[in-house]
């Protein structure tokens, strides 16, 4: 499958969007270990905006940071939703109320511990009436996430965006399923080049039995293996690199060929080329 990157959106420990994470990414700037800053999205109403956790709001805004860059309408692209997480904060409240004795649990909190609430709260703050996927695919979600979103714009026609997204969870499952912080990840992808494409990617579905590609930058290595969605980090170090490399000229740069780690011995080789 070959198809093109429009629009990027990052959010994490010492990335603070796209603009700021390019340098840090292509090894040109330090990277620091700071804390997540969700900024305060104001696209959802006040009353739905109050019922969002960590998680929705995180998809929020890697989502929109990827579609402003690309400059296509939120409202007119079907979204790829891929995490491993879910909503972990709103999993521990519930199994706590369903261990007391009254086992009262919130309406609202019950609406949120669906796996796609993220893309129901999307589709209310971009008025969106286009299609969403919600997946999970443990440590592959992003993986998964990437095939599903690349498959639906090369069959249909139109741009999809990809929005990946963990958060950690609480104490007693963190010891069981730890998440070491949290993270989003968004994409727009378009199955033909246009002017506002960044970059184009190659990808296939092989059984390589090669090490799933790692990164050179300790810190950022150390996120890429703590937390699921990270896994989309030695693509992300590509991009930026190829974005932000104006010598020698295009033709000339060598493609990056990226390993991400799939499902039953697969693996995902991406290659990533200028545009």
């Amino acid at each position: 499958m070959r198809i093109s990157i429009e629009g990027i959106g990052v959010l994490g420990p010492g990335l603070n969007g796209w603009p700021a994470s390019q340098a840090i990414l292509a090894g040109a700037a330090p990277w620091a270990d700071t804390a997540v800053v969700i900024p305060p999205g104001d696209l959802l109403p006040p009353a739905e905006r109050r019922r969002t956790g960590p998680p929705v709001k995180l998809a929020l805004a890697v989502g929109c940071e990827a579609i402003a860059q690309s400059q296509r309408n939120a409202a007119d692209l079907p979204a790829v939703f891929a995490s491993s997480a879910g909503d972990g904060d709103n999993m521990h409240y519930i199994f706590d109320m369903l261990s007391r004795n009254g086992r009262e649990v919130s309406p609202t909190r019950f609406h949120n511990s669906v796996h796609n609430a993220p893309s129901g709260y999307w589709s209310i703050a971009t008025k969106s009436m286009a299609p969403t996927m919600s997946l999970a695919c443990f440590d592959a979600s992003f993986a998964a996430g990437l095939i599903e979103a690349a498959t639906q714009t090369l069959a249909s026609g139109n741009a999809v965006v990809l929005i990946a997204y963990d958060t950690p969870y609480p104490q007693p499952l963190h010891a069981t399923r730890p998440i070491n912080a949290a993270l989003g990840v968004a994409l727009v992808l378009a199955g033909n080049q246009t002017n506002r494409s960044l970059a184009e990617l190659e990808i296939s579905i092989v059984r390589a039995g090669t090490a799933s590609t790692p990164i050179a930058n300790a810190g950022l290595e150390t996120l890429r293996l703590g937390i699921p969605t990270a896994r989309s980090l030695p693509l992300l170090t590509a991009l930026a690199a190829l974005t932000l490399n104006t010598e020698p000229a295009p033709e000339k740069i060598s493609p990056d060929r990226i390993y991400l780690d799939y499902i039953a011995g697969n693996q995902l080789e991406v290659v990533a080329h200028p545009c």
